[in-house]
């Protein structure tokens, strides 16, 4: 979020061609603390759904079980 982008914490997940990633490495890290090559074009928006998907998944289950909780 906005917190982790002003710290410097981000997380890029990157696909496409290496040797541009190599040459766009340098100006991610001073925006994130994690930047990961995660294969050809695509690849880096794939991990990043599967990521958010995880995320309400997990977000999902607490608001069930905080109105599970509620009701009972």
């Amino acid at each position: 979020g906005v917190g982790a982008a002003r710290a410097g914490n981000l997380t890029f997940m990157v696909g496409g061609v290496e040797q541009e990633f190599n040459a766009a490495k340098e100006l991610l890290t001073c925006m994130g603390s994690n930047v990961v090559y995660c294969g050809e074009v695509g690849t880096g928006q794939a991990a990043k759904i599967c990521n958010n998907m995880l995320l309400a998944i997990s977000m999902i289950g607490t608001a069930e079980a905080m109105n599970l909780g509620i009701r009972l």
